[in-house]
């Protein structure tokens, strides 16, 4: 299968990542991406932007180095009934909003915890995409979460980042792959993402497609194969919005 998008990615406007808006939509574009999404970790991640960042992205062309750039959000969930760490006027300027457990901004709950505040996200109808949701530190319920996403239009993410054997996060193999055949039972749609952080790593998939071949995952329930699949399931949730 071709991919032709990745849409969560940083940039040094993020605290901890290493290269301008530029620097990774050139990389996208050197990788045949048609679409790069750059979203930036919202504030309450440690040294990242705050909320006039994000309101004024609308000023940023939607074009760079001749490649699409969606601009948006990893938004931080911040307790148990899902609240997040930005502003409901800067979110509606952005074109893309995802949602995400980190160790800094929560601390891992039970999981009846964890998957209620994951659960919570999934019904905020300004959030797109639900971000590394494989993290053991924060264990989950995957047959609600899977029902909730199929019933309200939001995607689930197979982060490359979360199988790399040098990241942080916690027995991520297994939760993909209870993740993914709940998916394919349900059929719903993930999204692959490589979590970029420098350009090096922009459309990067080397451990995630491997998993995905492993499991025959459906095609048709990737929409990295089609930008235009992809807006379509985006801008069907922002009906709600």
């Amino acid at each position: 299968m071709e991919y032709l998008l990745d849409v969560h990615t940083h940039t040094i406007a993020s605290g901890h990542a290493y290269n301008s808006m530029m620097e990774m939509a050139k990389a996208g574009f050197d990788k045949g991406l048609k679409l790069l999404g750059i979203t930036e970790h919202a504030p309450m991640m440690p040294g990242s932007c705050g909320n006039l960042y994000f309101h004024n992205l609308k000023v940023v062309p939607r074009t760079l180095c001749g490649i699409e750039v969606m601009l948006g959000v990893e938004l931080n969930i911040l307790d148990y009934d899902g609240h997040v760490d930005l502003d409901l006027p800067s979110m509606r300027q952005l074109d893309l909003k995802i949602a995400s457990l980190h160790g800094v901004c929560i601390r891992p709950g039970t999981k009846e915890e964890n998957t209620r505040a994951v659960l919570a996200a999934i019904h905020n109808p300004m959030i797109d995409i639900i971000g590394h949701p494989d993290d053991g530190l924060y264990p989950l319920d995957y047959k609600p979460i899977v029902e909730a996403a199929k019933e309200t239009g939001t995607l689930l993410e197979v982060n490359n980042n979360s199988l790399n054997p040098r990241g942080s996060r916690k027995h991520t193999r297994g939760n993909l792959i209870t993740m993914l055949e709940l998916c394919r039972e349900y059929k719903q749609p993930v999204v692959m993402n490589s979590d970029a952080h420098v350009f090096a790593d922009v459309a990067r998939r080397d451990f995630s497609e491997k998993l995905i071949e492993e499991l025959n995952f459906p095609e048709e329930l990737i929409v990295n194969r089609s930008v235009d699949v992809f807006k379509d399931y985006i801008n069907k949730k922002k009906q709600f919005e």
